[in-house]
């Protein structure tokens, strides 16, 4: 049951058709597992937490420095040093203590991210390198679950909704990982990516609204500019095709 603060927190959203009462019970029945508690994870970790969401599972190994106080918002100088996901479910409790807030401070891997996805209905992925994104990918395919990718660069951003075998996986659309590197990035890049993020785990969580589907979704900061590309499944993918 929804208690008397959650009511009244939540009523703006409440009003939108079609979710009610019963439908923000769904959200408080809901686990998410975000990978990453940095630049993208911070928005996403946020909006879910004050959307109602009933447990976030948070990742992350690293802990903040100042060069990603620019975007990271989980956090804050006081916080450096300390582990991202034990720092983010400090700022989370603060924002809402009716969520869950479960932090894990291990490194994703092939061999621990089943466990520190759990139960998790949806799985947000925002990781900065490609190997631990086709884990996730694994791991969403394993589940039966979905995969919300972001990615961000400088003044630009891309998105897709991704839930294997219904869409193409990760692999399908990014058969290779792109070499690593330090790049560029505005702090309101991620607010953008990560916030449609949001919405893409919210809707699905719902039932509102229409996921962006077998589609990758790009974002130009630059020119304001949205694009959105057909994704296409690969029979060869190492992960879902019939070499996987």
């Amino acid at each position: 049951m929804l208690i008397e603060r959650e009511l009244k927190r939540y009523n703006r959203q409440m009003l939108m058709e079609g979710w009610g009462e019963e439908t923000q019970k769904k959200l408080k029945n809901s686990t998410v597992f975000i990978a990453g508690a940095g630049g993208l994870g911070s928005p996403v970790a946020i909006y879910l937490a004050v959307a109602g969401i009933g447990h976030i599972r948070i990742c992350d190994f690293d802990s903040p420095d100042w060069s990603n106080l620019n975007r990271q918002v989980l956090h804050s100088p006081s916080r450096i040093g300390i582990n991202k996901a034990v720092s983010g479910k400090m700022t989370l409790n603060e924002l809402n203590p009716d969520v869950e807030i479960t932090a894990f401070t291990e490194k994703i891997t092939g061999e621990s991210v089943d466990e520190l996805a759990g139960k998790a209905d949806i799985i947000l992925d925002c990781m900065d390198n490609f190997p631990t994104r086709y884990v996730l990918n694994e791991c969403a395919m394993k589940k039966g679950i979905p995969l919300v990718f972001g990615s961000i660069w400088g003044m630009e951003g891309r998105l897709s909704f991704i839930k294997a075998p219904e869409t193409p996986c990760l692999r399908c659309i990014y058969p290779e990982a792109p070499p690593s590197e330090v790049f560029p990035v505005v702090g309101a890049t991620p607010g953008v990516i990560g916030s449609l993020q949001v919405l893409e785990a919210l809707k699905y969580l719902t039932g509102i609204g229409e996921n962006h589907k077998g589609k990758l979704l790009v974002w130009n900061g630059y020119k304001m500019e949205f694009k959105s590309y057909k994704a296409y499944k690969d029979p060869e993918c190492a992960s879902c095709g019939k070499n996987g």
